[in-house]
């Protein structure tokens, strides 16, 4: 004899988890952080052809304290990186990271001393967005599949604790640059 059958039918049940999880991927606040051409495609995005307010995403924060979606569009300099970690670090809990373009994904075609080779050397990437640069249907898309990884994800300490060990983790990782194999 459960709760189930007490309520009139058509009740709606559900966790506390997947109604944070819900709440949470319906209200999701973008930073404005373009760094080089993908950003004009992220621009486009906002804009009416494509409309983000399907998302709830309208409006791009232009302070990293009203955000939780890092939107990385373009290349990382070594001089931006610590700008790069300050903005994520400033941004509150819980925030998620899309590195848009092969540039910011992998440095593209810029093999050289004054780019990272990925910004997931410098902060912890949730969705990595392929393409030179990448359309914004392609956006869309890392944003719908970075929704329903917001809607799956736990609360509390197992959250916190895993959000740690991903983020080590991505620091610790071999630059690409090191890399032996195919890559050279």
């Amino acid at each position: 004899m459960g709760l189930e059958e007490k309520l009139p039918s058509g009740f709606l049940l559900t966790t506390v988890e997947k109604a944070a999880g819900l709440a949470r991927k319906s209200s999701v606040f973008p930073a404005t952080f373009g760094l080089a051409c993908c950003a004009i495609e992220m621009m486009t995005t906002g804009a009416g052809r494509y409309d983000l307010a399907r998302f709830g995403m309208e409006v791009f924060r232009g302070s990293p304290r009203q955000a939780d979606l890092m939107i990385v569009a373009g290349r990382v300099s070594q001089k931006m990186a610590p700008v790069v970690r300050q903005v994520y670090d400033q941004m509150p809990n819980p925030k998620w990271v899309i590195s848009m373009g092969v540039c910011a994904s992998s440095g593209g075609m810029f093999n050289n001393y004054s780019i990272v080779q990925g910004v997931d050397h410098v902060i912890p990437v949730d969705i990595y967005l392929p393409g030179c640069p990448p359309r914004p249907e392609m956006l869309l898309d890392a944003i719908i599949k970075l929704h329903e990884k917001i809607k799956d994800e736990k609360l509390g300490v197992n959250r916190e604790q895993a959000a740690r060990e991903a983020e080590e983790a991505a620091l610790k990782a071999l630059p690409t640059i090191e890399m032996k194999g195919l890559l050279r």
